[in-house]
């Protein structure tokens, strides 16, 4: 199944006015003064401080992405150009502050990372990949609003694109959370949105809806506004800050909470085979877990049987700071994208991959129940050397893999301290605890 939606016309209506003193501006801010989001702080202050705790700020700032590109620069000997740049600092690359990223350390903050002028000023999407944004340059402000408050501050347009009840706004999230480069699909977010039951009609749950949930409240602190649905500008994923960085405990608490309910587990006992099969279902994401960098990112099980508390499985006890691919575990389940060069060596460094292998938990493609593939949970299993009597169960993941970590670490692209700040998660609604006492008549749980 596939979405034809990849080029939007706009159609915006433009409202403007006065409304007394509702900023302390006379006049339009003008587009050089809307380029800085702290220009849009006083009248949009929640959406400012959610944005700014965001990984969408954060974007041109994050030392993995630094080193990254420095590596990639020097190791291509500048052929990489501005594949990175332009969706981590894509207002640096339009207003010609950069073209490689290299000088980002001099580019002024309000063109790093994706502000707020460049998401609001987009007025079609010419591709599927790689940022295909095209955006209007003037300083009229879009959204999803067609009936917005005049005001004294900015112009205002309606955009289909903007619109996140609007099955088209996907595109304009999701060609930038598509990623190629000559050799591989690298990232397919978008792409594995699109094949899932989310982006069908009559669903049509669009990323926004998923990322940017909403509140009833003002969109901004200015006099006549009603009453709406506020959205979300924090955008949660699974990466978080590294530096000392705005709303780093809040960004976290939502990062936790989104992933809490995306991978559900079942539990059963075999008594015949004496194995233990285990179930994964993807039921939070509208694409796959994990997704993204998921040549980065590593997902595992970790699994304990005992018998009258005696061991008799153990899997996955990975601790914090130890590398998952240098686990001694013969029965590990990890759930990532694995990346290997021209050489059929294990690559971490994305310039040099000619070929992904997948191991990924996939979406939900149908709510159909007599449709064979609405069962589309992922199974495993463990054999046991006796009947245990407790399995505890739970599903782990960290945003960045310790292996690419020390791997930039070793070249001296990246500093060592950033090692120990990479967080795992415990995914909490994976979290299983089977006993013969809770299975049912088939020894599963649940």
């Amino acid at each position: 199944m596939t979405i034809s939606r990849l080029i939007i016309g706009l159609v915006f209506v433009v409202s403007v006015g006065t409304i007394g003193s509702a900023c302390d501006n006379k006049e339009y801010f003008t587009r050089e003064q809307l380029l800085d989001p702290e220009t849009c702080k006083d009248c949009h202050p929640k959406h400012y401080s959610e944005w700014k705790a965001s990984m969408h700020a954060y974007a041109a700032d994050d030392p993995i992405f630094l080193a990254m590109n420095r590596r990639a620069q020097r190791e291509t000997s500048g052929a990489l150009g501005d594949f990175c740049v332009k969706c981590h600092a894509p207002m640096a690359i339009l207003e010609g502050a950069t073209t490689d990223g290299l000088n980002l350390d001099e580019v002024p903050q309000h063109l790093k990372g994706v502000t707020c002028y460049f998401c609001h000023t987009v007025s079609a999407v010419e591709g599927t990949h790689n940022n295909p944004l095209v955006l209007t340059g003037k300083n009229v402000m879009l959204g999803g609003l067609d009936d917005a408050i005049e005001n004294e501050a900015h112009q205002t347009g309606y955009s289909v694109l903007h619109d996140r009840n609007s099955p088209e706004s996907s595109s304009l999230c999701g060609s930038c959370h598509d990623i190629m480069t000559d050799d591989v699909h690298l990232e397919r977010t978008f792409s594995e949105y699109k094949d899932s039951v989310f982006a069908d009609q009559p669903f049509d749950q669009t990323c926004s809806n998923c990322h940017m949930s909403g509140v009833n409240d003002v969109i901004a602190d200015v006099a006549g506004v009603k009453l709406r649905r506020r959205h979300s500008h924090a955008f949660p994923g699974v990466d978080t800050a590294l530096i000392d960085w705005p709303g780093k405990a809040e960004q976290l608490a939502l990062i936790e909470d989104e992933l809490s309910n995306t991978v559900q587990s079942r539990i059963c006992f075999n008594p015949a085979t004496s194995e233990i099969d285990l179930s994964l279902t993807n039921v939070g994401a509208g694409h796959m877990f994990p997704s993204g960098s998921a040549q980065d990112r590593r997902a595992w099980v970790e699994i304990k049987a005992t018998k009258d508390g005696a061991l008799v499985l153990e899997s996955g006890v990975i601790a914090d700071g130890d590398r998952v691919d240098l686990a001694a575990d013969p029965l590990l389940w990890v759930m990532a994208d694995h990346g290997f060069n021209a050489a059929g060596e294990v690559e971490h460094m994305f310039w040099k991959i000619t070929r992904i292998e997948s191991e990924l938990l996939p979406p939900s493609s149908t709510f159909d129940m007599t449709d064979p593939d609405f069962d589309h949970s992922v199974s495993r299993s463990y054999p046991t050397s006796g009947q245990p009597d407790r399995i505890d169960l739970v599903v782990r993941l960290r945003s960045v893999d310790l292996a690419l970590i020390d791997d930039l670490i070793a070249s001296g692209d990246l500093e060592s301290k950033y090692r120990a700040l990479i967080p795992t998660f415990d995914l909490e609604g994976s979290r299983l605890v089977w006993t013969a006492e809770a299975a049912g008549s088939d020894l599963c749980v649940p």
